[in-house]
């Protein structure tokens, strides 16, 4: 369907209602914010402050980057792991509902220690990724993190041009230690299993009485009854 065609005259007028529109949207704002500026991030202690949803209203804005909004404590923004607190129980990985969460972790040939709470490491933490191009910000990863060591921080702008440059890695381990230590744990390992795998020492299955311990005595077969015992 083909619009109306208006004449010359007809768009003159449309034109000159939607200019006066905009002006007196503009004289509007001018005459009721106009007169103050835009409450400055400093008088602000936080989103508990009566002013916090006032700041947007009025006619200058904050100087970003120099000046900021502040954010709550416990907002949702970029993800942070401390890896010295991580046990590699895994439980954040598997919770995570967009699989953003990239754990590998081998048990431990050295004593690795304990982390701040006092839990006892036990895995060693090779890799441990985050895409926070795939993050929902849930908060789910942080609740089931025994230790507290996976937290959501402040920073809230870290755009990049390349989406490589959101996978943050954790990982304790350059490639290099990671072979070492795996090699040394596939050692530990087979030293475990060796005496499994050799064959029986003659020594260790001599019998009882070389070793000084009496013998047992041979089972005797059951004599049959006389003839003349009662219930013959």
């Amino acid at each position: 369907m083909q619009p109306a065609r208006t004449g010359y005259f007809g768009n003159i007028r449309r034109a000159a209602r939607t200019l006066w529109g905009g002006l007196r949207l503009s004289w509007r704002h001018f005459r009721r914010l106009g007169r103050r500026e835009r409450t400055a991030p400093g008088e602000v202690a936080g989103i508990a402050d009566s002013r916090y949803f006032l700041r947007p209203e009025g006619s200058v804005t904050i100087q970003y980057p120099a000046e900021k909004i502040p954010l709550p404590d416990h907002g949702r923004y970029r993800l942070h792991m401390e890896a010295d607190d991580c046990i590699v129980c895994d439980k954040c990985a598997r919770i995570c509902p967009v699989d953003c969460i990239t754990i590998d972790g081998f048990k431990a040939v050295d004593d690795l220690g304990l982390t701040s709470d006092g839990s006892r490491k036990r895995l060693e933490l090779a890799v441990f990724d985050i895409d926070m191009a795939k993050c929902c910000y849930c908060g789910l990863c942080t609740t089931v993190c025994p230790t507290e060591c996976l937290t959501m921080t402040k920073v809230y702008d870290f755009s990049e041009y390349d989406r490589d440059q959101l996978v943050y890695h954790f990982g304790l381990l350059s490639p290099e230690a990671e072979a070492e230590k795996r090699a040394r744990l596939a050692e530990a390992e087979a030293e475990k299993l060796r005496p499994q795998l050799e064959p029986p020492d003659p020594a260790r299955t001599e019998p009882q009485q070389r070793k000084g311990l009496p013998l047992k005595k041979p089972r005797m077969a059951p004599q049959n009854p006389p003839e003349d015992a009662p219930g013959a």
